[in-house]
Order: C-alpha cells, then sequence, then structure tokens
C-alpha cells in the first residue's frame, strides 16, 4: 500500500468509515481491473460501509432484545399437531411482521411444550433482523423489575422501558399470580402500547382464566380487553413436544 493510500486508508478510519478502509486497496484494484469511473468506484465503497452499518444494526439489536437463542422458523416443525398445520400460513406470515408496521397485537396460547416459547423466539429474532427494537422478557421478570423500580423510585424509567421497543414479547404469562401490585403495573404497559407498538404475548391459560393471574377479574378484562381489540390469536394444541423428543 502506497503511502498515500495508507493515509487516505487513516483518515477513513478517524472519520469511522471502518469497512470503507478495510476495503478501499480491494476495490480500487478492482476497480483498475474493470475501468471503472470515479463514481461507480466510490460508490462499492459506500455499499460496503453501508452493509457493515446494517449488520452492526442487526446484531446491537440482538443482543438488546434479551432474546438468548438464535432459533428460525425453518426448525419450527409444522407436522408436530394438526394445530400447527392448520394455523401454518398464518403463522409464517408473523415472521413478515406486518402485525408490527400495523401497530397490532399477537397472542399464542398454548399448553406447556406446543411451542408458544419457540414461535415468539422465531418473530423476535425475525425483528431484529430487520432491524427492529425487540425487548425479550418473561411476563413474571418484567412485572419484579416494575415492583422493585416503584421501591427505588425509578418507575417512570423502567415503564419507558418496556413501554418503547417497537415490539415486546412477553413470555410464560399465566405460570404465576402477579398479585395486586403486579397487575396494576402490567396493564400499565399494555395500556401505554395499545395500539402504538405491537406486544407478542404467550400464555398457558385461555382468557376466560386471566383472572387467576391478575388481581382481579376487572384487570384481566381491561388487559384482555386491549390485548385482544387489534390482535392475531393463535392457539397451539398436542402434547408436549420436548416430552415427544425426550
Amino acid at each position: 500500500m502506497t503511502n498515500s493510500l495508507e493515509a487516505l486508508r487513516d483518515k477513513l478510519l478517524q472519520l469511522r468509515l471502518k469497512a470503507m478502509a478495510h476495503h478501499l486497496e480491494e476495490v480500487l484494484q478492482q476497480a483498475g481491473q474493470k475501468n471503472l469511473d470515479p463514481s461507480s468506484t466510490l460508490g462499492l465503497l459506500v455499499d460496503l460501509e453501508l452493509e457493515r452499518r446494517w449488520q452492526d444494526a442487526i446484531s446491537l439489536r440482538w443482543r438488546q432484545s434479551g432474546v438468548a437463542d438464535k432459533i428460525t422458523i425453518d426448525q419450527f416443525d409444522f407436522d408436530h399437531h394438526k394445530s400447527r398445520r392448520d394455523q401454518k400460513t398464518r403463522i409464517l406470515s408473523l415472521i413478515s411482521l406486518e402485525f408490527t408496521r400495523e401497530h397490532k397485537d399477537v397472542i399464542i396460547i398454548g399448553n406447556p411444550g406446543t411451542g408458544k416459547t419457540f414461535l415468539a423466539k422465531t418473530v423476535a429474532l425475525a425483528a431484529c433482523n430487520a432491524n427492529t427494537r425487540v425487548l425479550f422478557t418473561t411476563a413474571i421478570d418484567m412485572v419484579n423489575q416494575l415492583i422493585a423500580a416503584e421501591a427505588n423510585r425509578s418507575l417512570l424509567k423502567k415503564l419507558h422501558f418496556y413501554q418503547s421497543p417497537d415490539l415486546l414479547v412477553c413470555d410464560e404469562l399465566g405460570y404465576l399470580s402477579l398479585g395486586p401490585q403486579g397487575s396494576h403495573l402490567f396493564f400499565q404497559v399494555i395500556s401505554h402500547r395499545h395500539q402504538q407498538k405491537s406486544t407478542l404475548l404467550t400464555t398457558n391459560l385461555p382468557f376466560a382464566d386471566w383472572g387467576k393471574v391478575f388481581d382481579s377479574t376487572t384487570v384481566a378484562t381491561a388487559i384482555a380487553d386491549r390485548l385482544v381489540h387489534n390482535s392475531e390469536v393463535f392457539i397451539l394444541g398436542g402434547q408436549s413436544y420436548r416430552r415427544k423428543h425426550k
């Protein structure tokens, strides 16, 4: 690499154009071989920089999302149960993320092991790959974090944390009662996000039993009413997939 080329590479690094700096010599050689004009050469370098920044943004979205596993919809066994086969087209449509652009919610209902969390994670990862702000949490962890924030007077900040993502994935609602305080905090999150941001919720309970999780039937009805108002509901059946493959 010539001194002038080295100096140009250093300036690109100072401007934080890392991909352009890294590929500079390679692209210039390619341009010479193909007799490309300056604008075409610059265009190649800019495309490389844009691709790097897109990939970096996606990596950041994934790290911030809280999704532990990188699983994709092609790993979902649609032949496991009739409910999966019957809803295949609708399930696959979730990966397009059209529901997030329409600010719709998604509710996945089913017994343990029927694929609720798996599906939720595939949608969350798809959203990360589309450079969408995603947060994956369990219902009980979110409520515990909010209760702790209320105790140390940082509730508004923590509420914003859960209210602001373009897609909030709230997993495992129904396994533990949220109590009076937790129920009202959960309601604040859902109420704020209603028709503004999308929420994907998984639960082992039908709507009629949500009163067992929340403090009262009134709160349960208010939460369900907001979630169901503009949502897609999926019901997964069959035996536990984990038990089947032990």
